[in-house]
């Protein structure tokens, strides 16, 4: 998985490309941790994301939680087979997908 990062002021905008796994969750958990302070927006751009297991649901959760407390977050460009994982496991009524 590749995560590319742009930080503008308040908004942070991460566009993922490839797994997002058991292999590859711990890597944007360490990304958001690091990043996340200071963050209102939070764009997660799934454009290039072929995959999503329920390690990266749990990241996606997370992340959801602390940006409830400091601002909002999206997810934008998902792909049907990943839209469905949303809707199988009650994710798209957690998370604002665009």
């Amino acid at each position: 998985m590749t995560v590319d990062k742009k930080l503008t002021g308040t908004e942070l905008i991460i566009a993922l490309a490839g797994r997002l796994d058991t292999t590859t969750a711990p890597q944007l958990e360490a990304e958001l941790k690091a990043n996340l302070p200071g963050v209102e927006h939070l764009v997660l751009d799934f454009a290039a994301l072929d995959y999503l297991s329920s390690a990266g649901l749990r990241v996606l959760l997370a992340a959801q939680k602390q940006m409830n407390k400091q601002g909002d977050m999206v997810v934008r460009s998902v792909n049907e087979t990943i839209a469905e994982i949303f809707e199988v496991t009650g994710f798209s009524d957690i998370l604002t997908i665009e």
